[in-house]
């Protein structure tokens, strides 16, 4: 199967989230099955560019229109020996030669212009899909686009758009279409919705599949506590919306291998868990106690993953015999108030406002307890990292938090963490005393637990085989 996927980031090129990490592990699995050629289309952004260490050979150049602009379109190719799966990057110096990803005040017209450009280099090395997968708001307009210029062409692609957060949904001014779109007029009436251009509910109408990356995610969006105004119209895909839940790239983040960790460990031998505790007690200076359960959060400091939980019961948890380390940025508000917070427990919370990858490997490793109290939650990779690394995870049960992280039961001893049903903070509070009750009364069920996610498979081989059949059944 041919099978084109677009997408504004991929791991290790280029990284803002966990949209990163699927794009470099999902295309990787799919070529990994007979019978599957696979291309990955990227923005040539400035910090691939000229980063040495991403050889590419140089495809190709031409002009493209973009409404009443001519603009340069070049193509380069990673160089690979991965036969079935070839990256290629779209070169265009004024919307990708920036220092930024993503946040300029133009974003709309640079995605426009690399939604029509994917097309524009299929057509130019002569690549036709039989799947054409498109990724979030950035690549939505790839469906409009097809389906204007492209669909006589090719009459057997099939088109499958994934919505990773509907928060981002690429909103426009109406003029916006005449201006840099440039297609007739009936596109922009699809495009357009609750008073501007939406670039989403242009290719969630124009596709012949969307999923969401969990299932209880895609049931959810029908609502609108969580579809930020496109419940009407996910409400009415019928079952043309559907769910499959991410993985995570089990090569990247092992255990067993990581080389950021103190002491490599498995399920089998969990004395690597220990070492990687007192490690990073010592290196955040906490207490060196490693009869205390460490608790973390490697996060964006925003409203919707739960921090004003946090915050509001901070200071009870603290009163429990834990410790609490936190890594992130985000919301100047909860900086200053978790960094002020973490001032009154010496020894005990560790707050850390920068983004480190090392380390967040060495919280994951050394961490007992995992908090994830997101309001909502596409589907979460933290949650899946933490359980690899035998951190047990206390989370909200809402999208992929609910689907990866079924509730311990005492009695017949399954599950793999603690959840609690309703976004309160105290009910968040009681499921971390009884994550905390486990960890102090039962060591044996603890350890049990910790082997029992550790094993779980939550790799990239199930949700592939989803993919695939979902893109058999459109063939």
């Amino acid at each position: 199967m041919r099978i084109a996927i677009a997408a504004s980031e991929a791991a290790p090129f280029v990284k803002t989230g966990g949209l990163g990490d699927v794009l470099q592990a999902l295309p990787a699995e799919l070529a990994r099955i007979p019978g599957n050629e696979i291309v990955l289309f990227l923005p040539y952004y400035k910090r691939i560019k000229y980063h040495s260490d991403t050889p590419v050979t140089f495809v190709g150049s031409f002009s493209m229109g973009l409404s009443w602009r001519e603009q340069y379109v070049g193509l380069f190719k990673l160089k690979s020996r991965k036969k079935k799966l070839q990256i290629y990057f779209i070169d265009n110096e004024y919307y990708f030669g920036r220092d930024s990803v993503y946040g300029d005040y133009d974003d709309g017209e640079r995605f426009a212009f690399f939604s029509k450009a994917v097309l524009a280099c299929m057509n130019y090395i002569g690549f036709e899909p039989d799947i054409l997968h498109c990724h979030d708001w950035q690549t939505a307009l790839i469906p409009v686009y097809f389906r204007a210029l492209y669909q006589s062409r090719w009459p057997s692609t099939r088109l499958i758009f994934t919505i990773h957060n509907v928060e981002y949904q690429g909103k426009a001014d109406p003029a916006f279409f005449e201006d840099t779109i440039g297609l007739p007029a009936e596109y922009k009436d699809i495009l357009s919705f609750d008073g501007c251009l939406n670039f989403m509910k242009g290719a969630i109408a124009l596709s012949d599949r969307v999923t969401t990356v969990s299932k209880t995610y895609s049931q959810e969006l029908k609502y609108p506590y969580y579809a930020h105004g496109l419940d009407g119209v996910l409400a009415g895909c019928g079952e043309k919306l559907t769910g499959i839940t991410n993985g995570i790239d089990v090569d990247v983040y092992n255990p067993q291998t990581d080389s950021a960790l103190s002491a490599n460990f498995s399920a089998k031998n969990l004395k690597g868990k220990a070492e990687n505790k007192l490690a990073l007690q010592r290196e955040l200076g906490l207490n060196e106690a490693p009869d205390v359960p460490v608790m973390a959060m490697v996060t964006r400091l925003v409203g919707h993953k739960g921090i004003d939980l946090l915050t509001y019961i901070l200071h009870r948890l603290m009163d429990r015999e834990v410790q609490l380390v936190i890594v992130g940025t985000g919301d100047r508000m909860y900086e200053q108030l978790l960094a002020g917070m973490a001032a009154s427990y010496p020894g005990r919370f560790s707050m850390n406002l920068r983004f480190d990858p090392k380390l967040a490997s060495c919280v994951y490793a050394g961490a007992d307890i995992y908090l994830m109290p997101s309001k909502s939650e596409p589907c979460g990779l933290s949650q899946l990292i933490a359980m690899h690394y035998g951190t047990i995870p206390v989370v909200n049960a809402t999208g992929g938090l609910k689907d990866t992280v079924p509730p311990y039961n005492p009695q017949s001893k399954d599950g793999r963490g603690f959840n609690f049903q309703s976004y309160n903070a105290d009910d968040f509070l009681a499921a971390i005393d009884r994550a905390i009750t486990l960890y102090y009364n039962d060591k044996k069920a603890w350890n049990d637990l910790m082997r029992r996610d550790m094993e779980f498979d939550c790799s990239w081989k199930a949700p592939a085989q989803e993919y695939m059949a979902l893109y058999q059944s459109l063939l």
